[in-house]
């Protein structure tokens, strides 16, 4: 197949299904119309994927257990999202920290409200979910501070990679025959009877169906291409400190707090890199391209962390980070067909949108073939095994012939950076090659390797180091 994501000419076929966005969504969505026999172009107008709303979250795998109800798009796409990355992480070497989560309650009055939160856990279909006592919360984590109360235990929540698992999804379309075309954003388009023309910035696409994954211009894409407005975007930044891998020793799980009517709260948990994460804020903003991080808010996450786990208080923030969620006015997603334009809109999917992902796509695929869409599936595909950097590894650090390591915070290997710039979705910017392997994202944050690393990278990037990285 032709590796059209380092071409400067766009593909001339008329596609079954043109994506636009490579965001995680847009990325699951591409494996399934893929694999299910479908032509499939994905466009993104960034140089890498994964630049957007996907590039920053907390990588959780929800079970669903405080979802809306049954019956919400949300809640059946986090099931199905949940429930398909269980079936198929391994055979694409994805990592799974199966930790289980705790919603704490701090006083009674948070405690009151834990039965609720348990009855819609088993409406959810989460029946293992169950309220546990003081003496039951400080056994299985001692380092808590000791005035909790009481908490919902969820066995089931998990950490899981937040980049690997869409260039897995992506990777595995293209390897069954899709095709990707970065740098390529969208102008306009028009619906011409049976066939989509789309005007990007590279030249003219043709497609007979759209799906618009677009993330956080979403409602912007939909306005062009429908001339409704459907739904607004409505930016929502969420700020990050992480603590020293050190950290990671004083948790086992997922610590969630009692969720207001305004928001789910902050979270504290174990990241499958070996750290420990604190977040997010939840701060509206008219941007969606400001992930500037606020140091008053940074300080107040790492005070709530330590009241939360005293123990913090010996351990290093050795970073910080933000990422907009593409929340709207609306509380469930903004999933709808214009089956009259062979048009479909998946909108405003928020902070889920991982453990949703893979769900989404089934259920976006289930209505286009109720809509008429036909393929004959695949009978026998690709399963692509991505490069194993998570910690529960095993790394590449610990095989023969590696090259040596390069980054020795994340213990990075020299044929680790040269692989990832091997295949089809080879990082364009020094973001995407952090997403890829890691490189520069540890203790001293690229202090002692970046000399190396410009030497290895000379000449592979599109876009300049230093430029929104």
């Amino acid at each position: 197949m032709p590796d059209y994501s380092v071409s400067d000419s766009l593909p001339t076929s008329l596609f079954d299904i043109v994506i636009v966005g490579s965001g995680v969504v847009g990325c699951a969505m591409a494996r399934r119309f893929s694999l299910e026999g479908a032509s499939v172009l994905v466009i993104e107008k960034e140089v890498d994927i994964l630049d957007g709303a996907s590039k920053a979250n907390s990588a959780i795998l929800h079970t669903g257990f405080d979802a809306p109800p049954p019956g919400s798009q949300e809640h059946a796409c986090i099931v199905d999202g949940y429930n398909e990355y269980l079936d198929i992480h391994s055979r694409l070497n994805l990592p799974l920290l199966e930790c289980g989560a705790m919603v704490l309650a701090w006083n009674d009055a948070e405690a009151s409200r834990l039965e609720q939160i348990l009855q819609d856990a088993h409406r959810n279909g989460v029946g293992q979910a169950r309220i546990i006592t003081q003496k039951q919360i400080l056994a299985r984590e001692p380092e808590l501070a000791a005035c909790v109360v009481a908490a919902l235990e969820i066995p089931g929540e998990s950490v899981i990679d937040p980049w690997s698992a869409p260039y897995a999804y992506l990777l595995q379309a293209l390897d069954n025959g899709a095709s990707l075309v970065r740098s390529c954003e969208l102008l306009d388009g028009r619906f011409e009877g049976d066939e989509w023309l789309l005007e990007t910035n590279r030249g003219r696409i043709r497609g007979r169906q759209v799906i618009n994954c677009a993330g956080l211009y979403g409602d912007r894409v939909n306005q062009m291409l429908t001339g409704e407005p459907g739904f607004e975007i409505r930016p929502r930044k969420g700020q990050f400190v992480i603590f020293d891998k050190s950290a990671s020793a004083l948790i086992q799980s997922i610590l969630l707090p009692v969720p207001t009517e305004l928001t789910k709260g902050v979270v504290v948990c174990p990241t499958i890199f070996g750290n420990l994460l604190v977040g997010p804020t939840a701060e509206e903003q008219m941007s969606r391209i400001d992930v500037n991080v606020d140091e008053q808010q940074l300080r107040a996450l790492v005070e709530k962390g330590r009241s939360i786990l005293p123990g913090l208080v010996k351990h290093e923030v050795t970073a910080t980070y933000a990422g907009i969620r593409p929340a709207t006015e609306h509380k469930d997603y903004q999933i709808k067909w214009h089956p009259e334009q062979n048009y479909c809109c998946v909108g405003g999917i928020r902070s889920t949108g991982l453990s949703a992902a893979l769900g989404i796509a089934k259920t976006v695929f289930c209505q286009y073939v109720d809509n008429g869409g036909r393929h004959t599936a695949l009978q026998h595909y690709h399963w692509p095994q991505v490069s194993q950097i998570a910690d529960p590894g095993p790394r590449d650090w610990q095989q023969p012939g590696n090259g040596g390591i390069v980054c020795h915070c994340e213990l990075v290997t020299r044929r680790e950076i040269e692989q990832a710039f091997e295949g089809p979705i080879a990082p364009r910017s020094l973001a995407g090659l952090k997403r890829r392997t890691r490189v520069c994202m540890g203790r001293c944050q690229g202090f002692y390797c970046a000399a190396e690393l410009s030497d290895l990278t000379d000449g592979r990037f599109v876009q300049p180091i230093g430029v929104d990285q």
